[in-house]
């Protein structure tokens, strides 16, 4: 009697977790069939619920990583760190804590947050096969890229094969203007900045008062009038003399920001290849 008791003890056991189970996998079956039809903040509840209730933690870790993902869809990147860093910790086995990983890397170089994606390619590459390897070192290009520092995007991407990202590297490089060669024109010839950066009407006008209030300051001091040198050279000519070089570093500034967001939009709309 007593071992028929044990036996249907164990056959309720059994047959109680199994209805468990069958709850949690319709429940996310549901969530992900929100996920997969875009509704993103309908698929967070649902994970949050099933991981709320599922207290054997079969659904954790996928949870978890759907959820990352749902955040990152949703523009939210350190809700989406979040979550991809407790799926981290989670993960059962090398390939699932490789995949967290990587996550994580791609949702910190959105977030332009560098240094800290940079850090984290560094550690995984440590115990990282070939294959893992490649793509960590893939991911160091774009996490270069998001950061403007073209030069070392197009050497990763040169060292990677990737021609069609090294080839717009070297575009964005050839393109960009350097800031210091274009204040340093306008110290030398005011105006030269503005021109050279396109700014024609700009450069002109900078050129022409600087001249102006060059030679009246000149003029004074020739004609002994020292206070209205002083006061010429110091309220104008200084004035329009320092705006010449500050504007020139502005507009280069700008247009080096155009080309970096031609660089990006082609990246988004045009790039067939893998993306953060």
């Amino acid at each position: 009697m007593k071992r028929t008791i044990e036996i249907l003890l164990i056959l309720l056991a059994l047959a109680t977790t199994a209805f468990a189970q069958g709850i949690f996998e319709r429940q996310f079956r549901y969530a992900d069939s929100l996920f997969k039809a875009g509704k993103y903040f309908d698929a967070i509840t649902e994970f949050k619920r099933l991981m709320f209730f599922d207290s054997s933690g079969v659904y954790k870790f996928t949870s978890e990583m759907k959820i990352g993902l749902s955040y990152k869809a949703g523009g939210k990147e350190n809700e989406a760190v979040k979550y991809f860093s407790l799926a981290l910790k989670s993960a059962n086995g090398e390939g699932e804590k490789f995949y967290a990983g990587t996550q994580i890397i791609r949702t910190l170089i959105l977030s332009r947050k560098t240094d800290e994606a940079l850090n984290l390619i560094t550690q995984f590459l440590k115990t990282a096969d070939d294959n893992q390897k490649n793509l960590l070192l893939y991911w160091r290009g774009w996490a270069f890229m998001f950061a403007n520092r073209w030069q070392q995007a197009a050497k990763q991407f040169s060292e990677l094969n990737e021609n069609e990202l090294t080839n717009l590297c070297k575009d964005v490089l050839n393109k960009k203007y350097s800031v210091n060669f274009v204040k340093g024109m306008s110290y030398i010839i005011p105006g030269a900045g503005q021109i050279y950066t396109g700014h024609y009407l700009s450069g002109l006008m900078s050129l022409g008062w600087n001249v102006l209030w060059g030679y009246t300051t000149v003029k004074a001091f020739l004609a002994n009038r020292v206070f209205d040198g002083i006061m010429v050279g110091n309220l104008l000519w200084f004035r329009f003399y320092r705006g010449n070089f500050q504007n020139a570093e502005k507009f280069a500034r700008q247009k080096n920001i155009e080309i970096y967001n031609d660089a990006f939009g082609y990246l988004e709309n045009k790039f067939k290849g893998l993306k953060p």
